[in-house]
């Protein structure tokens, strides 16, 4: 029995620094409605429960903050994703900070908790501080840290309150306890971004990094079947795509926080339709357009919906 594409729409930004992200979704839907599209009349979708109004709570976890309403957004996406995928649906989700993107690995791996899950990282930062390690405190900063069950104290810099610690534990167990992802079955792609306890970190885990000029200099098909080799064992992939990997020179600044030197639209399009071509994916996530910050008009989400009409497509003949 073939699967169904299910949008899921998270509009939450309550992880990031920067607010904006929570209207990510509505631009890519204008975006759509401007190319005349019928995109989003062609799938079901469900929208989920926020809690942004939590941005105006005062900040009580300097080094997690809102980390109490960022684990409650976590474990609704998870339940929502866990309930697709056991109803035989394709969860594509939309979001607007990346900390939901631990929401997603951990209902996949709850659907699925016998299967060995691989997570395919395009981002142009790694994610993998945690409240002991990060200078922001931001927790879209941290997502694939918690998925990996990772502490990092090695690197520690920062003493966390009690009441961090305790949903920090909570967020690294959401759907089913402990990591959802071995650091062997997580590949970067577009990294470029990071601070001294990531690059420590990804190097202590082994955790390999596709930067753009070695995609470009090497060939991106070559770099892609590297992955899937890589993942090899995995039963099923995720793939987390932060448009914040694209140039943002390029592309647009409709991000929260853009890096120069990034992909174009037509490679990441070309990197996540190779690898759903495996058959393997299992859910792909979009995550931190703001169109607050977009200096070009609408240009970021327009990108977006560029990349997201052409995997879909190559989604559904694959599923």
């Amino acid at each position: 029995m073939s699967k169904t594409i299910k949008i899921i729409k998270n509009r939450s930004d309550i992880g990031a620094g920067t607010r904006g992200a929570d209207m990510g979704i509505d631009a890519i839907e204008i975006a759509a409605i401007n190319e005349q599209s019928d995109y989003f009349t062609q799938y079901e979708f469900e929208d989920l429960e926020t809690e942004n109004e939590s941005i105006y709570n005062k900040v009580t976890n300097s080094f997690g903050k809102r980390i109490e309403q960022v684990y409650n957004q976590c474990a609704r996406l998870s339940d929502a994703v866990q309930r697709n995928l056991e109803s035989n649906n394709f969860p594509l989700v939309l979001s607007g900070d990346h900390s939901s993107a631990l929401g997603t690995i951990s209902g996949i791996k709850a659907a699925y908790p016998n299967k060995r899950l691989g997570v395919v990282w395009i981002d142009a930062h790694a994610d993998i501080h945690s409240p002991y390690t990060s200078p922001s405190g931001n927790i879209h900063g941290m997502p694939l840290a918690a998925a990996l069950s990772e502490d990092n104290k090695a690197c520690q810099v920062n003493e966390i309150s009690a009441d961090t610690e305790k949903y920090w534990f909570a967020m690294k167990n959401i759907g089913c306890q402990g990591a959802k992802v071995l650091a062997s079955d997580v590949v970067y792609f577009g990294v470029r971004d990071t601070e001294e306890p990531e690059d420590k970190q990804i190097e202590a885990l082994g955790i390999k990094n596709y930067m753009v000029h070695e995609v470009r200099y090497r060939g991106l098909e070559v770099c892609v079947n590297e992955t899937l080799v890589t993942l090899a064992e995995c039963d099923m992939i995720y793939i987390s795509f932060d448009v914040d990997s694209m140039d943002c020179d390029l592309i647009s600044y409709g991000t929260g926080t853009p890096v120069p030197k990034g992909f174009d639209q037509h490679e990441i399009i070309a990197i996540i339709n190779q690898l759903i071509e495996s058959k393997k994916v299992a859910s792909v996530e979009f995550v931190e357009v703001n169109p607050l910050l977009d200096f070009k008009g609408n240009k970021m989400a327009e990108t977006a919906f560029e990349v997201l009409d052409a995997v879909s497509k190559t989604i559904k003949e694959n599923i």
